[in-house]
């Protein structure tokens, strides 16, 4: 034989050889595709606790925002009350002078400029503290109310009616809802 007859020769050999391996080779690949009831039952196992991990999880991460959620609302509450705090606390400290210059106004005074000057600055601070949302509380000619008022007088007044409020001594004044000094008060009984 020549040589090109004997390459032809060993081809077809080496093409039977490459189609055993594969078909052996298949024949391996078709047992592992058919794998028995352990291995199902391992597979089956470990996707259900893949399962049960995933919905952990899940409710984990759900529980987690909705405390975040409580922890945001509960900051802005805070937040807001902090503001209403603050603005009271300010607004009480300027009290004092509200006080004096509502004295001053009610005292006699010969000097017009300084009775002008003095009712331009009470005019200003009761502008500021309408500014900071703090009004005075209604007191003269109303019904007592504890919430609001601060009784330290009680007279018999046929004029007026059961407790209803004569006299203002202090001014009251709230934030809101929120009450920064109680209107101190005389009651006709």
């Amino acid at each position: 034989m020549s040589k090109k007859d004997k390459e032809k020769a060993q081809v077809p050999e080496e093409e039977t050889v490459q189609t055993e391996t594969a078909a052996e080779n298949q024949g391996e690949a078709g047992q592992a595709a058919a794998p028995d009831a352990a291995e199902l039952a391992a597979a089956l196992a470990q996707a259900e606790q893949a399962v049960t991990a995933l919905k952990d999880k899940e409710d984990q991460f759900l529980r987690l925002a909705a405390e975040y959620d409580n922890f945001r609302r509960r900051s802005q509450k805070e937040k807001e009350s902090v503001w209403a705090d603050a603005k009271a606390e300010t607004a009480l400290a300027f009290l004092p002078v509200y006080d004096n210059l509502e004295r001053a106004l009610k005292s006699p005074c010969g000097d017009e400029a300084y009775a002008k000057g003095v009712e331009m600055t009470m005019n200003q601070l009761k502008e500021v503290l309408t500014k900071l949302g703090i009004e005075e509380i209604p007191a003269l000619g109303e019904t007592f109310d504890p919430n609001l008022h601060n009784a330290v007088m009680h007279v018999d007044d046929e004029s007026a009616a059961e407790n209803t409020i004569v006299e203002v001594f202090q001014t009251g004044f709230r934030a809101g809802d929120k009450v920064v000094r109680f209107a101190m008060v005389k009651v006709a009984n």
